[in-house]
């Protein structure tokens, strides 16, 4: 999943989301959300993916976010700043061995932690000022965030059941 610049769709991502600029839920960023059901575009702000919606035009279950968003810098200090439940932070890079490895076991921590946490996925080829901040040496790197603080870091190559616990252990 990736939040884009309004009207356009990020190839992996389908036609379930796309980016929406300034103005909604009191932030700069989010997602739209199209439903299963009906089709119709549903906005999501940065600080409720985790949240259960409803479709505005027929009222089905959109669901929480159930899937990693790749996110820019931007976008992550919007999601980690208004989330209210933990997220994890997956620090990556395509050429990484690991990195692809660990892919899997993100998705399916998103998956199964969807309504009580956030996963995120930041290429640290692309956003290296981010992954300077957060002093990641070794990829894959792994954070967690509640409360918009850094409460748990760890590089290398970890399970779902691992993820799960670190965010579990974040929301207390």
């Amino acid at each position: 999943m990736r939040l884009h610049e309004w009207g356009t769709r990020h190839p992996a991502a389908g036609d379930l989301i796309e980016w929406f600029g300034a103005g909604f839920d009191g932030g700069t960023m989010g997602i739209i959300r199209t439903c299963k059901s009906c089709g119709q575009k549903n906005r999501t702000g940065a600080g409720h993916l985790a949240d259960k919606g409803r479709c505005g035009a027929c009222k089905a279950d959109l669901g929480p976010v159930d899937e990693p968003i790749a996110v820019t810098t931007a976008e992550f200090d919007e999601i980690v700043q208004g989330a209210k439940v933990p997220v994890l932070v997956d620090f990556w890079a395509a050429w990484c061995g690991p990195c692809r490895a660990a892919a899997p076991e993100v998705a399916r921590t998103a998956k199964d932690m969807a309504g009580r946490g956030v996963v995120l996925k930041v290429d640290t080829e692309k956003e290296q000022g981010l992954a300077a901040r957060y002093r990641v040496q070794g990829i894959p790197n792994f954070m967690v965030f509640a409360g918009g603080k850094a409460v748990r870091q760890q590089a290398g190559l970890v399970g779902h059941e691992v993820m799960e616990g670190w965010m579990r252990e974040a929301a207390g």
